[in-house]
């Protein structure tokens, strides 16, 4: 089994999937293969440090994270090289680089931002962009001459990829607007989510208490950063209908890819917490969609 996050920064695997992706690991340990993809290069995310430290502390810390979380970790480089910078906009030498990035590790299963079809939601744009450009490319990962002008290969020799379900993770920068298939408890596994997201300290001690959105003050020790994390998870509990005191991540299934079914979800992920309603609202749109 192999599965590959896409998101835009630095610590957003952390705060969406980590916990299930433990819990998977759990279940198949060395038949799980995890890859992360930040595609942005993060110098953007501080407001004392300059971009270059920023951008170099924030690789350090996913790396320190990655090692708790036992995934593999790389940052999305364009086709000339570059990591692409935060303002993301969906062009060409984005999509090749994403399509280049799922073809050559072709997963199982990727998980990547919510696209958000509210007009009054608020939204991050590097988050909203990632989101959009993998719906975009989903289709092309199968077309062997979609980017061979980017990365060039023998067009008269092409062997087929595999195409992956793809899913949507929470955003909490869509308060208000998300929406999910199904949760995650990954109460279980919280001390290791705190220790992950503890890794991101330029973030979580500094960044995020100045930019003002979390209403957060610093956390002094990892023991203070807990508390606040579960009021996180609590506030996204509150925000989603979702039974307290347990911590949930929640996902959507989108058709960009493989189309599963309901079957296949819950054979191969961690067990799915849905009410009656959900789960057979999510059997009749998956029948639907691999119907039509």
């Amino acid at each position: 089994m192999k599965v590959l996050f896409l998101h835009a920064h630095f610590d957003d695997y952390e705060f969406t999937a980590a916990g299930t992706f433990a819990l998977w690991r759990q279940n198949l340990g060395p038949d799980l293969r995890t890859r992360l993809v930040v595609c942005t290069d993060g110098a953007a995310g501080h407001h004392f440090r300059t971009r270059e430290e920023t951008a170099r502390l924030r690789f350090t810390e996913q790396q320190a994270s990655a090692r708790i979380g036992g995934f593999e970790f790389d940052v999305l480089r364009l086709p000339d090289g570059r990591v692409p910078r935060e303002a993301l906009q969906i062009d060409i030498p984005l999509l090749a680089a994403l399509w280049k990035t799922i073809r050559d590790f072709e997963p199982d299963y990727i998980f990547c931002p919510p696209l958000s079809g509210d007009t009054l939601a608020g939204i991050h744009n590097d988050h909203e962009t990632i989101a959009g450009a993998v719906r975009r490319v989903a289709y092309l990962i199968n077309v062997p001459h979609a980017f061979t002008p980017e990365y060039a290969a023998d067009e008269t020799h092409s062997k087929p990829c595999k195409v992956p379900v793809i899913l949507s993770v929470y955003d909490g920068y869509m308060s208000g607007a998300n929406s999910f298939d199904f949760a995650v408890d990954v109460e279980s596994v919280f001390s290791q989510i705190a220790e992950m997201t503890w890794c991101h300290q330029s973030q979580i001690r500094e960044w995020l208490p100045w930019v003002g959105r979390h209403r957060m003050a610093p956390p002094a020790s990892l023991e203070e950063w807990m508390v606040t994390l579960r009021k996180r998870f609590d506030r996204g509990n509150r925000e989603l209908g979702l039974p307290g005191p347990h911590a949930h991540e929640v996902f959507k299934i989108t058709a960009w890819g493989e189309v599963p079914t309901l079957a296949q979800l819950e054979r191969d992920l961690p067990p799915l917490k849905q009410t009656p309603d959900q789960r057979a609202t999510l059997e009749a749109r998956l029948h639907r969609w691999n119907h039509e």
